[in-house]
């Protein structure tokens, strides 16, 4: 890091100040393959409940598959109906039991998980994407409290961390449409849409 100045208080004692400096070129590529993974992990969710392509979605408990099967969305079937019928626990348990299969909240899922999926993919519309994420992330950390592995923190709330991070830290811009999306004059008019 780059110190920006050395002043001596009236203690005698220096102090450094460092100046912020923007991630080198390799962490901005880092930052890139973290984006485009994240946003990979929000697609193949959607695409898995979409089709029911066996892996989370469609799968039978004697491990059968049945793609494309009546578990997928496209058949009629209900994204957010298992999950939150059979693996909501704790405080919120109720409210996630009531709301399982409704047809706004599975509409509302799917929405988000395609349109963080593309956001991050794409590095655009990163802070919207990383406010949509966080909240998703931490939703799905409330339907199962307390955490199985850990008292407090799991995957979930390091993953509604993490996207944040990829916003402050513009990752849309390395690898991806940030820089152009930004130039746009409605993001620019708008920078919530950055």
């Amino acid at each position: 890091m780059n110190t920006a100045d050395t002043r001596t208080p009236t203690g005698g004692q220096e102090l450094q100040t460092v100046s912020h400096q923007a991630p080198t070129a390799l962490g901005r590529r880092a930052l890139a393959v973290l984006r485009i993974g994240f946003g990979l992990t929000f697609l193949w969710a959607f695409f898995d409940k979409l089709l029911a392509l066996g892996f989370s979605t469609g799968k039978a408990p004697d491990g059968t598959v049945d793609r494309f099967g009546d578990a997928a969305w496209i058949n009629g079937g209900s994204p957010t109906k298992g999950f939150l019928t059979f693996g909501a626990d704790g405080p919120f348990k109720s409210f996630y039991n009531d709301i399982a299969g409704a047809v706004w909240a599975d509409w509302l899922f799917m929405l988000g998980l395609l349109g963080i999926g593309l956001a991050l993919t794409l590095g655009i519309g990163m802070r919207f994407a990383a406010a949509a994420g966080a909240l998703l992330y931490v939703l799905m950390w409330t339907v199962a409290l307390p955490p199985e592995n850990n008292p407090v923190l799991d995957d979930h709330l390091l993953g509604a961390v993490t996207v944040v991070a990829l916003a402050a830290l513009y990752a849309g811009d390395t690898w991806g449409f940030g820089k152009q999306w930004a130039a746009l004059p409605i993001v620019r008019k708008n920078p919530i849409l950055r």
